[in-house]
């Protein structure tokens, strides 16, 4: 009698190097460059430099990504969402993954460098040094990771606006606010979905070292979207955007603030994820407004 064998399919290679590079949570940060740019263009003169700007961000981006993930592949094996990651899950050596990350990270910089402009290649740089060894070593450390995190990860609109006028201008960082100040509630609400997973790795975010109920956490949510609220006017009070705008930015403003209020006052996962889903349709919404409405 014969038997037969079932042939189980395994994960490709370029699948993980794919997955390494976090894909989708780097189409925010091309996003948020492009929209950078667009507010600081003159089109179509300036559009010869988007391609570059473009390539250039996504390759820091990624190799930022793969780096971070290689300090934290220990950590991130004790984590449940992140345990058959391709470093904690033993399909990509670290060396490699070093190689890669560093290998992406310098094509970036040389893109931005020699495509764009001298300004973004070093905010770029910035970038990728501050999140790679600064924010990422201190996730085990303080709670004040979060809000140290939350500056490389606000550079990109900058990076944009940079690249399309080849300085920084206070345009700029009006747009780098806003984003500094929406991913404090954004994260402490990741951060409290997921805070036995954290615990479990380690990582001293806010809500994990918290009290039970949660009451640093609730003020910082509640202090930050009012900063986003009021970080989001600053485009109109600029002169850079119309009353659309200014009507969108309250009105999508004001939302966050109550979802985020509801959020603080209990801290319960099921608040948490409102306010997650929340926040992930208000930034879009909001940046595009914000092009329509250029003035």
């Amino acid at each position: 009698m014969t038997t037969t064998t079932l042939a189980i399919p395994t994960r490709s290679k370029a699948a993980d190097l794919i997955e390494l590079v976090k894909p989708r949570m780097n189409m925010l940060v091309l996003g948020t460059t492009m929209v950078g740019f667009h507010m600081a263009a003159n089109w179509p003169s300036d559009a010869v430099r988007l391609p570059g700007a473009l390539v250039g961000t996504a390759l820091c981006a990624a190799g930022a990504a793969v780096l971070n993930q290689v300090i934290e592949r220990r950590r991130d094996a004790e984590m449940v969402r992140t345990r058959n990651r391709p470093l904690p899950g033993l399909r990509i050596h670290a060396s490699e993954a070093l190689g890669y990350g560093l290998g992406l990270s310098m094509a970036g910089v040389s893109v931005l460098q020699f495509m764009v402009n001298p300004v973004t290649a070093i905010l770029a740089a910035a970038t990728i040094l501050s999140y790679v060894l600064i924010y990422t070593p201190l996730k085990p450390r303080t709670s004040w990771n979060t809000l140290v995190g939350a500056f490389p990860g606000a550079l990109p609109p900058l990076m944009g606006w940079t690249a399309a006028r080849g300085q920084i201008e206070w345009g700029g960082i009006a747009l780098l606010l806003i984003l500094f100040a929406w991913q404090i509630p954004h994260f402490m609400a990741i951060a409290i979905l997921y805070r036995k997973d954290y615990a479990a790795a380690g990582f001293k975010m806010l809500p994990v070292v918290d009290n039970a109920k949660l009451a640093a956490t609730g003020r910082h949510i509640n202090m930050f979207s009012i900063a986003t609220l009021a970080a989001s006017a600053v485009p109109f009070f600029m002169g850079m955007s119309g009353i659309v705008y200014l009507a969108s930015a309250v009105l999508l403003g004001l939302g966050y603030c109550l979802i985020g209020l509801k959020c603080a006052r209990d801290g319960s996962r099921q608040n948490a994820r409102k306010l997650f889903v929340y926040s992930i349709i208000y930034l879009p919404v909001l940046l595009t407004v914000l092009m329509f409405d250029r003035i």
